[in-house]
Order: C-alpha cells, then structure tokens, then sequence
C-alpha cells in the first residue's frame, strides 16, 4: 500500500483505502455506544482527496495541483487564527480483532512536523485543526529513553507495557514498540552534498518565513564539515542559483549567499524542484550524502502545479539516490498536507521550524541524523498472539499502513531512519481476562542498509510478564509517550478520546514531569496542555 501511495498517479480511491485499517484488516462492527473497543469503520469516514488537489467537482475529473490540500481552515485573514491552512484527514484506527487479523504493518515514521504546528497554533492563542493531527508524530518528537543497540547492530527493538490510565470503565493496556537506530559520531558522518531549494517569493517575507529560514542555514554552516558542499537554489516566479557547490570549508562564501536572500516574486515551486535536482546532480557524491532540502511554505502559484511532473522529477532522483528532506515555515497559507507528501515520496523527512529553538535542534542538536540515513524502507510487522490478545489497535501511522502480505516484499518503499534516531509506536490492546503470563507479541521489523544494500529482519518477543500492573510505576517515557499520544487524540476528536479530557491530561503530565524534571521538552509540553484546557 506505501507503494502505491508513492506512485504518481494519487487518487481517491487510494486516499480511501489509507484510512482503511493497518495491514488490510477489515474494522470490526459499529458498537453500543458504551463499548470502548470500537470505532466506527474508517472507511465510514468522508472520502479524503488527494493531497496535491482542490476537492475535485466530480470524481472523473480530478484536478491534482500543487497549489493546493483538500482540508482548509478557511478563516478569513482578518480572523485571529491563520488562514487558507492545507491539511489531511487520514481517519482514526479501528480496533481489530486478533481473530480476524493478528498482524499489523506499517512503514516507520520520523516525521515530526505535526506536533511543532500544533505548538505555533497554541503559542499563537489558537487550538490547531483536528486534521493537522498525526498522533504518531506528537509522540516521536520526544526521547524515548532507549537504549542504543548492542554493538554491531544497527536497530534495537524495544517493547514495555502497562494499563492505560484514560480507560477506566474496564482495563486496557497500552504497549510501547520502540525502535531504536546506532548513533554515528558527528566525526564519523559522511560527507554531504546538501542542496538547498528555498522559496523566496513575496508569502516567505517574514521574519518567521525567510527570516527563519536564513537564521536556519546560519546554524547549518557551523556544522559542516571540510568536504561537505552547499548549493542553493531559490525560486520566485522564477528559479535560479544563488550559490554553486561550495566546501564547507568556504563558509564565508556560503553565508554570503543566505544574507543575499530576498523576497520576489510569484511561487514557482515546480522550477526550482527542477533546478535544485539539477544542482544535485552536479555536486554529487558517489560515497556521501545526496540530499535536496526544501524550505517553504508549501504553496504553489505560478508554473508547473499539477502533482504528477514534479512526483516523477522526485521518484526519479530517488532512484539515483539523490534524497528529498522538507521543511516547513510559517503561519497562513501554509501546506503541511504538500510538504509530508514530497518528502514521502523523496525518501525523506518532513519537519517544521516554528522558531530558533527547534532549528537549532534540527541543524545542531540532531544533525547527525537529519543528514546521514542508516535504514531504507524500513517497516515493522506486529504479530498478536489470540491467545492472550483479544483485541488491538494501533494508535496513529493511519498513512503509513502496509498490507501485511507486504512486509516481505522488498520492492515496497516504506520509510527512512537517520543515525541514532528512534521510531516508537503505540498500541491500545485488550487481554483476554486472567491473562498473567505467555507472549503477547512478536515485533519484526525489516529494512535495506543504505550502503551494502542487503536487506535485514529481526526480531523481539514481548510477554504478558514484562506489562506494569500499574501505569505510576511503569517506565516514566513509556508514561509520557501514553500522556502525548492520548492529548494528541483529544486535539485530533478522534473517537477513542471521547470521554477523555484536557484537564485528566495535564494532571498526568505535571505528575510525569516530576520525574523528567530536566528535560526541557517535558516542560513545554505541559505548559501546552496547560495552555490548550484554558481554550478548550
């Protein structure tokens, strides 16, 4: 299913089976309205478009365009709130029954735009759109706390467990599989060959557009190593070159460059995709990294905007290894449904930089990992033992579904894990009653090494044994990706979340705090969920 999504041709019929349930399983029957363990099913919820189109008069003939996303806020420029903001509904995961289908797969996901769009909203006085939730995202913007692999081994599997403290009527467990990379020293990072394509038209000018942008790739340039090379292309109704590939060494020329930027123009998006390719082709590196990054506010007006030519111009460099990484900034008229679905399809990631702070934590703190990937495709399959498991269902990466048929099947394009960068997945699970011991699971995971190309799968049990009997005494980052997982469901309205509150959030949170009482991302969190219960 991530193949196809991939393809160029995206459509409707494809977008509906998305919000499907993971691995191809039928959802469960519509319940009372008191029972707990099940949704309605996602293909009951409104037919999603694709998300480089206007919702199409007709579904014969669709109108697939860059300037566009299917969901906007539609709030006047006049409104408080920011306005003509694109996102994607992609459902809710039903609860499935291990009887029915055991296995569940989906491709890894390090995206993290969604919880920082949802922090400029709330900074901003505003609760973001339930369609700007991906709850997967929330929960890996945060450590995890895992260990890092044995040695010679490029992925740890991580798992734990314990009761969910939001479902009181009866007892549901929440499982935590956590995916774990090898760190590579920044000493040790190959050489990069870094193609920035940076949208300068007249919607970038603000100082937390372009202005950020700039302050970005200043942070960038104190990273860069002797032999790495910039090159920057930016587009406005036209695309050109501001800099050829240029050494690190030379960081005068390359900040040169980046103070030169200026707003002009129209948003030829499709142009400077183009050139930007282009540049990569010739800065690159047959050992190193090859990567085009993208910083813009999504939105497209002039040119080329129909999806298909630039998917292809995108799929084609992948296949030449050249990667695709997007960044998104800004408020209004910003296309966070455009910017996930290019990196996607470039085999990279999708990030948003709301302030310093996190560039900083993009370009500095992280930028090991944001360069230099260790996993192609990589994918994880879930199997469910029927035995102790009644019922499970997984809590977000409804666009990340796999069929389960596929987990094998190497011609499959699933996602990209960077060095010492971990992916953590929840379940909601139901036991069978007096369940006390025997497996619980079984997680594979399976991936390509980007160097020798060789695929690996390995694998890790998880038994009824190792689950916490009570949620306070079970790992403190196990508590808080449960905690951010189930705001994230409340901001979302996702129906799993009904009966649940801001208040019961924030009171799991302050406690949880206590225990991360030096992470400073533990802190802001709170104040959000603070902030978000005084809106609510």
């Amino acid at each position: 299913m991530i193949a196809l999504r991939k393809a160029i041709g995206f459509s409707v019929l494809l977008i509906l089976l998305f919000t499907s349930a993971c691995g191809g399983a039928a959802a469960t029957e519509a319940p009372p309205s008191n029972d707990y363990s099940y949704a309605p099913a996602a293909t009951e919820a409104p037919v999603a478009e694709s998300p480089f189109q206007s919702p199409p008069q007709s579904l014969s003939q669709p109108t697939q365009s860059l300037s566009a996303a299917p969901q906007s806020s539609g709030k006047s420029p006049s409104s408080n709130e920011p306005y003509d903001m694109f996102f994607q509904d992609y459902g809710v995961n039903p609860s499935i029954d291990t009887e029915d289908d055991n296995l569940s797969t989906f491709a890894l996901d390090v995206d993290t735009g969604s919880y920082t769009v949802m922090r400029n909203y709330i900074n901003d006085g505003n609760l973001p759109p339930e369609d700007s939730v991906r709850v997967e995202e929330y929960v890996n913007y945060f450590d995890q706390g895992y260990d890092s692999p044995p040695a010679h081994q490029a992925f740890g599997i991580y798992i734990d467990g314990g009761p969910s403290p939001f479902t009181e009527t009866e007892r549901y467990d929440m499982m935590r599989v956590g995916i774990q990379g090898y760190q590579v020293a920044e000493e040790d990072r190959k050489d990069a060959a870094l193609t920035f394509v940076i949208d300068v038209s007249g919607s970038m000018d603000m100082d937390n557009r372009l202005g950020l942008v700039k302050q970005s790739l200043e942070m960038l340039v104190e990273q860069l190593h002797r032999n790495d090379t910039v090159s920057i292309v930016v587009y406005g109704t036209e695309a050109r070159v501001v800099l050829e590939p240029t050494k690190g060494s030379d960081s005068d020329r390359i900040l040169s460059a980046i103070y030169s930027l200026q707003p002009e123009g129209s948003t030829n998006a499709e142009a400077g995709i183009r050139l930007g390719y282009g540049m990569a082709m010739e800065a690159f590196s047959r050992d190193g990294i090859n990567r085009v990054i993208l910083c813009s506010d999504g939105v497209a007006n002039v040119g080329q905007t129909e999806a298909d030519a630039i998917l292809e111009e995108i799929h084609r460099h992948v296949e030449r290894g050249v990667t695709l990484t997007t960044i998104g900034f800004g408020m209004d008229n910003y296309n966070d449904t455009l910017m996930e679905q290019l990196a996607d399809n470039g085999n990279g990631f999708y990030a948003y930089v709301d302030d310093r702070a996190e560039a900083r934590k993009l370009f500095i703190d992280e930028i090991t990992g944001t360069l230099q990937t260790i996993a192609l495709d990589a994918k994880v399959q879930v199997e469910f033992n029927p035995e102790t498991v009644l019922r499970y269902r997984l809590v977000g990466y409804e666009n990340r579904a796999v069929a389960d048929d596929e987990f094998r099947d190497n011609s499959v394009d699933a996602g990209e894990i960077g060095a010492g960068h971990s992916v953590t997945a929840l379940y909601e699970i139901k036991l069978h009653p007096d369940v006390h011991s025997g497996k619980i699971a079984t997680v594979f995971m399976r991936w390509e090494d980007p160097d020798t190309h060789q695929v690996v799968e390995i694998s890790q049990d998880f038994d009824a044994g190792q689950m916490a009997f009570d949620f306070e005494e079970s790992n403190p980052y196990f508590q808080r990706a449960v905690v951010v997982a189930e705001y994230a469901e409340i901001m979302k309205g996702s129906y799993w979340a009904e009966g649940s509150s801001f208040d019961h959030v924030y009171d799991e949170a302050k406690r949880i705090s206590k225990y991360l009482y030096r992470d400073d991302y533990m802190d802001e969190f709170v104040g959000l969920v603070r902030d978000a219960k005084r809106m609510r």
